[in-house]
């Protein structure tokens, strides 16, 4: 049944055949009629491209927002900017303060500050430690830091003289060692003389004992001969 529907034809179709056969229109007219012209295809086309590239610019542009947002939430978001403005009132009513105190100030400034206390808020006295701690170390260091900025112009001339200085150590240096082989050679030679003496004093001894002169006689033809007196 739908097989017959499908192929029986349409009102529109009798129609078309009606006026092919009456000469009203061809063939090629409807077949033209058929295809889809390219130019509106490109139009087409042309307006998704459009599309798609104004909704790229509209997600950059929402991109760049959010990162100016990013770099300048310290100067235009409210949490920060409420913070600021907390801290320029406490400044504010801080200077409220000195100049409601201006008169007083300046005269505690005048007098010389010894043996008084300034009152501290307990909040910043784990804070004046630290600095205390910092303030005894600097001054025990402060001495040494002008020692040193005083030197800074003439360190060329230290390092000359130094270079000098170690020039001088070094020649006393060999020349300490030159002495020292000196000494050592020396007391080798004191040894060995030490060591000949007591055999020097036996042998006079000895001599002086038995009365025996010896006394040189000129060399010879067959070598050296000695003659002995005894008394």
């Amino acid at each position: 049944m739908a097989a017959a529907n499908a192929s029986a034809p349409n009102s529109a179709g009798l129609l078309l055949g009606h006026f092919v056969a009456s000469g009203l229109v061809t063939q090629e007219m409807l077949n033209i009629s058929k295809r889809t012209a390219p130019c509106f295809e490109k139009f087409s086309r042309l307006q998704q491209i459009t599309n798609i590239q104004a909704e790229i610019y509209q997600k950059s542009l929402e991109i760049e927002l959010l990162k100016l947002e990013k770099d300048a939430a310290d100067v235009v978001h409210p949490f920060y900017l409420s913070q600021k403005c907390h801290d320029l009132q406490s400044m504010n009513n801080h200077l409220e303060a000195v100049l409601k105190e201006k008169r007083s100030l300046r005269q505690r400034l005048l007098k010389p500050m010894c043996q008084e206390n300034l009152p501290l808020e307990a909040f910043y006295h784990r804070y004046m430690v630290y600095l205390l701690e910092l303030a005894v170390s600097f001054i025990e260091r402060l001495e040494t830091h002008l020692e040193t900025i005083r030197n800074i112009p003439h360190v060329d001339a230290n390092l000359k003289k130094m270079s000098k200085a170690l020039t001088k150590m070094d020649v006393l240096v060999t020349e300490t060692e030159e002495l020292a082989e000196n000494i050592l050679k020396w007391r080798e030679q004191q040894k060995e003389i030490s060591s000949c003496i007591p055999k020097i004093l036996a042998e006079e001894n000895y001599l002086q004992k038995y009365d025996i002169i010896i006394s040189p006689l000129p060399f010879t033809s067959k070598g050296h001969a000695q003659t002995t007196n005894i008394k």
